[in-house]
C-alpha cells in the first residue's frame, strides 16, 4: 500500500467551490422548479470575442494542413503571444518587461500552486485575510504550515488582517516575511491597491528579501486611474516580485485555459546555506520539466486579444460586467448594506443583514430568492459576516437577482 502525502490530512473540510456546488445541487434537486441564479464562482457567461474565435477558427485550419500543422510548441510559449504580451501589458505601460521573462501556461490558478514547486520549506508565508483560498491551501499540502486551529487558520502563516476598518486594503506588516501574496484587483474584496501602497510594499519587499507573489488576474476591470495594472509599474519590482495574470476573466478564457506568469531575470532566491539563485532559471527548468505547453490554437487566440479589434471587444465585454457590477453595488446600498469593490474588480463584497454568518446569509438567499452568492468566511476568518458577489452574468439575470434581494426586506 502507497504512502500518502500527509499534509492534505490537515485541509479543512472541501474546497469552497465544491462545497457551495453541493448545497446548489442539493437545493435544485429537492425544489426542480426554482430557477437559481448562480453569482457566487466567478465565471464568465459572455461568448468569446469574434478576433479571438476567427483567430481560433484559422489556427484549426492550419492544424488540418500538413505544410502549416505543428506539434508540440515550445513549452515557454511560442514567441509571437510572449512578445504580444511583453509589448501589449508591460512595455506600453513603461514596466521593463520582456517577452523571454514571460511563461505561457494554462492558468494563474495552476501557477499559484506551481510555483510552490521551486520555493523551499523554510519560507515565512503571508497571505491577507479574506484571501484566495488556494493560496492558503496549495501551501498546506506542500507542507507549508501546520495545523489548522478552530477558525480554520493554519499555524506558521501570518495573516494580514483586512477588515471594514481598513477598507479592505492589506498594508505591509511590521514583521519581515520571506513570501507575500498579493490579489490586486482583490479577490474576494473588489478592492485594489493604489500606486502608493504598492509602492510601500515593493519598499518593504526590497527591505526585508521578500518575494512578493502578485496576482493581477482582473487588472483589465481597474477603472480608476491611481491603481497600476501591473506591479513592476513600481521602480524596483523586478527584484522582487513575480506576476501572474490570466485571459480567463480578461477575454472569457476559462473553458479555453490561458494564463501566463512573469518571472524576471533579476529576481533571486536563496538556498539554505546562503547561496543565491535565480528563479527565471529554476522555474524555467519546472516548466519545462513537468508541461508541455498550451495549445497552438489557443495561443492564436490569445493573441488576437491584442489586435486592435480584438482590444475593442475585449474592453466592451469587461464594461458590461463592470456596468452588472454597478448595478449590483446601487442596489445593495439602496438597502442600507455595507459594500466593498465593484469599481476596480467584477465582484461586490457585502456585509450580511443583521448578524446572520456567511453561510447562515447563503442559504437564505438560496432557499429565498434562489440567488447563489459566496460565503466570505470561506475565504478565511475576517470574511465571517459577508457573501461576495460576481458580476459575471447577463444583464437580465443580474437584474431579476437584485430584484429577488429586495423581496427579501432585508
Amino acid at each position: 500500500m502507497a504512502y500518502i502525502n500527509e499534509h492534505y490530512l490537515k485541509l479543512k473540510a472541501g474546497y469552497l467551490f465544491p462545497e457551495i456546488g453541493r448545497r446548489v445541487t442539493a437545493f435544485s434537486q429537492a425544489n426542480p422548479q426554482a430557477r437559481v441564479i448562480r453569482m457566487g464562482i466567478g465565471d464568465v457567461t459572455e461568448p468569446l470575442p469574434p478576433a479571438v474565435c476567427q483567430a481560433m477558427h484559422k489556427a484549426v485550419d492550419e492544424m488540418a494542413d500538413r505544410s502549416t500543422f505543428r506539434g508540440y510548441g515550445p513549452e515557454q510559449g511560442y514567441d509571437f503571444l510572449r512578445q504580444a504580451i511583453a509589448q501589449g501589458d508591460y512595455q506600453s505601460r513603461s514596466a521593463d518587461i520582456s517577452a523571454d521573462e514571460i511563461f505561457v501556461s494554462d492558468g494563474s490558478k495552476c501557477d499559484s500552486a506551481n510555483l510552490l514547486d521551486v520555493l523551499g520549506e523554510r519560507n515565512r508565508i503571508a497571505v491577507t485575510d479574506p484571501v484566495y483560498p488556494v493560496y492558503v491551501d496549495t501551501n498546506v499540502m506542500a507542507g507549508h504550515t501546520g495545523s489548522a486551529d478552530d477558525k480554520g487558520e493554519y499555524s506558521g502563516l501570518t495573516y494580514l488582517r483586512t477588515t471594514a476598518g481598513n477598507h479592505f486594503i492589506a498594508e505591509p506588516p511590521q514583521q519581515a516575511v520571506d513570501v507575500v501574496y498579493l490579489c490586486s484587483p482583490n479577490n474576494p474584496t473588489g478592492t485594489a491597491l493604489t500606486r502608493q501602497l504598492l509602492s510601500r510594499w515593493v519598499e518593504y519587499a526590497r527591505k526585508n528579501n521578500t518575494l512578493i507573489l502578485y496576482d493581477a488576474a482582473y487588472e483589465a476591470y481597474i477603472t480608476e486611474p491611481e491603481i497600476p495594472h501591473s506591479i513592476y509599474e513600481i521602480d524596483g519590482a523586478r527584484e522582487v516580485a513575480i506576476e501572474l495574470r490570466s485571459f480567463s476573466k480578461l477575454a472569457g478564457f476559462t473553458g479555453v485555459r490561458c494564463a501566463f506568469t512573469v518571472i524576471p531575470k533579476a529576481l533571486k532566491g536563496r538556498t539554505p546555506n546562503g547561496e543565491v539563485v535565480d528563479l527565471h532559471r529554476l522555474w524555467g527548468r519546472r516548466h519545462t520539466t513537468k508541461f508541455n505547453g498550451v495549445s497552438y490554437i489557443t495561443q492564436r487566440g490569445a493573441e488576437a486579444v491584442y489586435s486592435p479589434a480584438g482590444r475593442q471587444q475585449v474592453k466592451s465585454l469587461v464594461d458590461f460586467y463592470m456596468e452588472n457590477a454597478a448595478i449590483i453595488r446601487q442596489n445593495l446600498r439602496e438597502l442600507g448594506l455595507g459594500v466593498f469593490g465593484g469599481i476596480n474588480a467584477p465582484y461586490v463584497w457585502m456585509k450580511t443583514p443583521g448578524q446572520l454568518s456567511s453561510w447562515e446569509f447563503f442559504d437564505r438567499l438560496l432557499h429565498e430568492a434562489h440567488v447563489v452568492g459566496t460565503p466570505g468566511s470561506g475565504f478565511g476568518a475576517s470574511g465571517e459576516g459577508y457573501l461576495r458577489l460576481s458580476a459575471f452574468n447577463s444583464r437580465e439575470n443580474v437584474n431579476e437577482a437584485m430584484n429577488r434581494i429586495k423581496q427579501l426586506k432585508l
